[in-house]
C-alpha cells in the first residue's frame, strides 16, 4: 500500500498517526472538554478481547475490572489511562488494558480518575492512590498488586508510589510505565531534538497541558514530576517509550535517575515508535512491547501460565 502519488509504504506507525490525527482535526476553538473526551472515547474505545469487563465503585471512584479466563482471583494490576490529565478514560483504553490483561493473565482494576481542569492536581493522584488502598480492602496483599499506566496515567503510577511511600504505606510489587510523562516542565532535549520525528506531542502542547492541570502549581513538585523526586524505596520498574518521542527524555532521565537510587529499572526505547504505541495493535511491535511488559508482570506477581499471543 502507497500514498496517493508517491511510492512511499504506508506503515501501521502511519495508520495510528492517522487515526490520531483525525480526532484532533475534528476539533477545534469552540470544542467543549466534555466534547473532546466523548470523541476519543469513541475513537478508541473498541474492544473484541475474550476478556470479561464489571464496572466498580471503589470508595467513590469509578472502575471497571478487567478479567481474562482463569485469572487468579488473588493477583491484580491497578491500571491508570492515560490523556494528559485532560481526556481519557477506561473505554479508550480498555483494548489495551484488555492485551495486558489477556497477556499477562492477570485481572486489572482500570479506574476513571477525576480529570482537569475541574478537578486539579492532586485529585487525580489522591484517586489513584485511593484505588489502590481500596484493592487492599478487598484483600489483596501489596507483593500480589502491580501498577501499571501510559503517559499521564504513568506519572499518576509513580507518583502514587512516592505518595504511599512518603506516607509509609505497602507498596506494589512492581511498575509497567508506558511512555511515561515525568517532567511536567519539559525540560528534556528530546522536545527539541525529536520535534520533527513525533508527529503528536510538541512541546507548545505538553506545557499547555501541565498548566490545565496544575494551575498556578509547581511543575518541579516531586509529586506532580516523578523526576525531581527522592526515588529510593520504589520497586522494580519497566519503562517503554518510542525514539520518536518528544517526552523521550522523560524516559531516559527518569531511568537515570532511578538507576542511581538503587531502582531496579528496565529501559526500552523502541525504535521507529511514537508516544503509547502499544495502544494499536496494528503496529507489530505493540504487540511484542505488550508480550515483553506481560513477561515482566508474570515475574513480579509470581503467574507462572504462560499466555500465547493475542
Amino acid at each position: 500500500m502507497t500514498r496517493a502519488g508517491e511510492d512511499i509504504a504506508v506503515t501501521p506507525v502511519d495508520l495510528a498517526v492517522e487515526r490520531i490525527r483525525a480526532v484532533y482535526r475534528s476539533w477545534n476553538r469552540d470544542t467543549s472538554v466534555a466534547q473532546m473526551r466523548r470523541d476519543w472515547d469513541a475513537a478508541f474505545g473498541s474492544c473484541a478481547l475474550p476478556v470479561s469487563c464489571e464496572c466498580i465503585n471503589a470508595d467513590g471512584i469509578d472502575g471497571e475490572w478487567i478479567t481474562p479466563a482463569d485469572a487468579p482471583p488473588d493477583k491484580a494490576i491497578l491500571y491508570v489511562h492515560g490523556g494528559g490529565f485532560r481526556i481519557g478514560s477506561v473505554s479508550s483504553h480498555r483494548e489495551l488494558i484488555a492485551q495486558i490483561a489477556v497477556a499477562s493473565g492477570c485481572r486489572v482494576l482500570a479506574i476513571n480518575y477525576r480529570l482537569a481542569p475541574e478537578h486539579r492536581f492532586p485529585a487525580a493522584l489522591d484517586d489513584a492512590v485511593a484505588a489502590y488502598g481500596w484493592m487492599l480492602e478487598q484483600g489483596l496483599q501489596p507483593t500480589n498488586v502491580a501498577f501499571a499506566g501510559d503517559s499521564a496515567g504513568g506519572n499518576l503510577a509513580l507518583s502514587a508510589k512516592l505518595s504511599l511511600r512518603d506516607r509509609g504505606l505497602p507498596l506494589p510489587v512492581a511498575g509497567l510505565l508506558m511512555s511515561p510523562w515525568t517532567d511536567l516542565a519539559a525540560t528534556g532535549a528530546s522536545y527539541v531534538s525529536r520535534g520533527e520525528a513525533d508527529p503528536i506531542h510538541q512541546r507548545p502542547m505538553i506545557l499547555a497541558l501541565a498548566e490545565n492541570y496544575l494551575g498556578q502549581g509547581d511543575p518541579r513538585d516531586p509529586l506532580v514530576s516523578p523526576l525531581y523526586a527522592d526515588l529510593n524505596g520504589l520497586p522494580p520498574l519497566l519503562i517503554q517509550v518510542g525514539n520518536r518521542e518528544t517526552v523521550l527524555d522523560d524516559s531516559t532521565m527518569f531511568a537515570e535517575k532511578a538507576r542511581s537510587a538503587g531502582v531496579d529499572t528496565e529501559l526500552q526505547i523502541w525504535d521507529g515508535m511514537i508516544h503509547v504505541f502499544q495502544m494499536f495493535s496494528e503496529i507489530p511491535q505493540a504487540r511484542q512491547a505488550i508480550a515483553v511488559a506481560a513477561g515482566f508482570l508474570r515475574r513480579h506477581l509470581h503467574i507462572t501460565a504462560e499466555r500465547g499471543p493475542q
